[in-house]
């Protein structure tokens, strides 16, 4: 960013004629025509002959072109030594340090150079603001002066009255002079309004987020900022992140294991590896949904289970799948009347939730919501979390949101819910990225 701000600086002294000959006084022919008459006031924006001669471009550009900074400087202390020094000849002055400065790399000097031009009262509002922000750039990238940074770019928007334009360099500011508490506070005010408003917090704030919950050794919070991510910026990177990361929690529980690897396979299949194929598939098996572990493998593992020390269990895993799959395309409709049967509506639910993997949404939809109507005994919230994703799952997304966003749970089941919700409403089109 260094190099943007300081290239922006020669072209604003360049915008406003600030390389432009100062106009001297006595040169024109006017003048020259007045010197019989009696003593005036001069006139405002002129120098004197003799400073004139001192910092004539031509001259100092040359002194510039050859690096020969001494000399440059000397004609500036010449200049700056001589009496009544006027208000325009100190502007003047001052347009020469920060000319020297940028061409020196004498940070101090042309930051000094702009502040007085500032503050001088002769620029227009929209160069004055144009310099305050380049002030701003220059502690910030050159300097390091994070604190003045921030004075600089909050100077900008109040006098601007733009508070977004460099709202991310306030807020990495904080974090690069490790005021981490100021830097978490500012990107969660941001994440807040975006989510008041519909737009999309910068990206760049989202991560810096992430590095807030590194730095600080906060997991949860370096979770959220994934989870923000993922939310405003979906990609599978993300989905994978976000759902390993959520598993590692510490109130994660494993018995979610499946519905955690189910949203991975559709949010993320490109991050999905051979070995988390066998996982779906050996607590599909487990759970008795044999058609979901018959896919998950073949998946997997489409040109056949390959040599190495995890053959023999792979290979069990896929024949119970194969066999378990088979058996139900000949009889899962022969267990719904049984199902329909028993007190527990958990059967009702699993064999609802198997239909679904069948492609027969309706179907499984229906017998999932029996079950539940029936009532499940145990962890009955997780029976609401699996008819919200097969719903999700149907197409029927109104209703599968309505249900999700019902699911309670500090073990994980509450955060898939909201995943599957996040999963459903991506962006309407790709936020553009924050520059950097």
């Amino acid at each position: 960013m260094s190099h943007i701000r300081l290239a922006r600086i020669s072209l604003l002294l360049a915008a406003i004629g600030l390389n432009a000959a100062p106009a001297m006084l006595g040169m024109s022919a006017a003048h020259a025509a007045e010197k019989e008459k009696p003593a005036a006031e001069a006139p405002k924006d002129t120098i004197r002959p003799e400073m004139f001669k001192l910092l004539e471009p031509a001259q100092t550009k040359e002194l510039l072109a050859a690096k020969n900074y001494t000399e440059f400087q000397t004609r500036i202390d010449t200049a700056a030594a001589m009496p009544n020094i006027t208000p325009y000849e100190t502007f003047v002055l001052n347009q020469m340090r920060v000319q020297l400065g940028q061409a020196s790399g004498n940070n101090e000097m042309a930051i000094k150079g702009l502040e007085a031009m500032i503050e001088s009262g002769r620029m227009k509002p929209e160069d004055k603001l144009r310099f305050i922000d380049a002030i701003a750039g220059m502690y910030y990238s050159n300097v390091k002066d994070y604190d003045k940074a921030i004075v600089w770019f909050n100077r900008y928007g109040a006098e601007s009255g733009d508070n977004v334009k460099q709202r991310q360099f306030i807020i990495r500011s904080y974090f690069l002079k490790d005021d981490f508490a100021s830097a978490k506070t500012e990107v969660l005010k941001d994440i807040d309004a975006a989510k008041k408003t519909g737009a999309a917090p910068p990206k760049d704030e989202l991560n810096l987020l992430g590095n807030v919950g590194i730095k600080t050794k906060d997991t949860a919070l370096y979770l959220q900022a994934v989870e923000e991510l993922t939310r405003y910026y979906p990609t599978p990177d993300y989905w994978a992140d976000l759902l390993n990361r959520t598993r590692g929690k510490k109130t994660y529980v494993q018995r979610l294991d499946l519905d955690l690897v189910r949203l991975k396979a559709v949010a993320a299949p490109t991050k999905m590896e051979p070995e988390d194929y066998a996982e779906q598939a050996e607590l599909a098996v487990l759970g008795g949904f044999f058609s979901e572990a018959k896919i998950a493998m073949d998946k997997g593992y489409p040109s056949g289970i390959p040599a190495g020390k995890d053959k023999v269990a792979l290979q069990k895993i896929r024949d119970s799948a194969n066999k378990g799959a088979a058996d139900d395309a000949k009889n899962i409709d022969t267990g719904v009347a049984a199902a329909q049967k028993s007190k527990d509506g958990v059967g009702l639910v699993n064999l609802g939730y198997n239909y679904i993997t069948l492609g027969q949404f309706d179907k499984g939809v229906d017998l999932m919501k029996q079950g539940i109507a029936k009532g499940v005994s145990k962890n009955p919230e997780d029976a609401k979390l699996r008819l919200g994703y097969a719903l999700a799952m149907a197409g029927k997304k109104d209703e599968s949101v309505k249900l999700l966003e019902t699911v309670t749970g500090d073990d994980g089941r509450a955060d898939l819910a909201r995943y599957w919700i996040m999963y459903q409403n991506p962006p309407a089109a790709a936020p553009a990225a924050a520059a950097k």
